[in-house]
């Protein structure tokens, strides 16, 4: 797929007619990435945004004591980085690839310039930051109000549903990335001591199975409720 076809399918850019999609095409350029590559740290230039042709990212925070909260997992036709192509400021997180992926990048100052010619495309900007701000209210809200096991149980049942392809006819789930005890620790803001204490209670009452870096989801609804009851 070239990147005019690839461009259709992300969601900032379905609003584009093929025209818009090939002068933003001709903007883009690739980038390659090893598994555990920085793609940008915190406090660095701000000056492209990202989009997944292959591969996952994590967004990571970390704080003056070296603990790490991930806002986010992203995955193929997601977007990263897109604040700075509208303030130009420096960036306010890590981004690093959990496997081996490839990226397009788009430079702020093409961007801008093709939003002054295609002012129909800002509004699909504002739409996509806005859903951006929700998620980001949305887990804010989360460590306020849920307890740690309710947080793993909607983080694993939002990874799932969005990621995690059907492996037999039980309706089992398998969540395809490759997501250590730490990271789901860093997901949910908690210690990766209690994200196993955790897994294994899930296990024990038949809703999971874990090994290393895979988990596999036996029972959605089940899972679900853990958090739905209290919440």
């Amino acid at each position: 797929m070239d990147a005019e076809e690839f461009l259709k399918g992300v969601n900032l850019f379905q609003c584009l007619n093929d025209e818009e999609c090939r002068i933003l095409a001709a903007s883009l350029k690739k980038r390659s990435l090893k598994r555990g590559e920085y793609i940008f740290r915190k406090g660095d230039e701000g000056n492209c945004l990202y989009i997944i042709q292959k591969g996952r990212i994590k967004i990571t925070l970390l704080s003056e004591r070296g603990e790490e909260v991930i806002p986010a997992l992203l995955s193929k036709g997601e977007c990263f980085g897109e604040m700075a192509l509208l303030d130009g400021m420096d960036r306010s997180a890590d981004a690093i690839a959990l496997e081996d992926s490839e990226l397009y990048s788009l430079s702020r100052n093409d961007f801008i310039s093709f939003l002054h010619q295609h002012k129909e495309a800002i509004a699909a900007v504002m739409a996509f930051l806005s859903t951006r701000l929700r998620k980001t209210d949305g887990l804010l809200a989360d460590l306020c109000f849920l307890s740690v096991p309710e947080r793993l149980a909607k983080r694993l049942a939002a990874i799932a549903e969005e990621y995690g392809p059907l492996i037999n006819a039980t309706d089992s789930i398998e969540i395809p990335m490759a997501i250590t005890q730490t990271d789901l620790a860093n997901l949910v803001g908690t210690s990766r001591e209690t994200i196993n204490r955790e897994l294994k209670t899930l296990k024990e009452a038949g809703i999971i199975d874990f090994e290393r870096t895979r988990i596999r989801i036996h029972n959605l609804e089940k899972l679900k409720q853990r958090y739905r009851t209290t919440a």
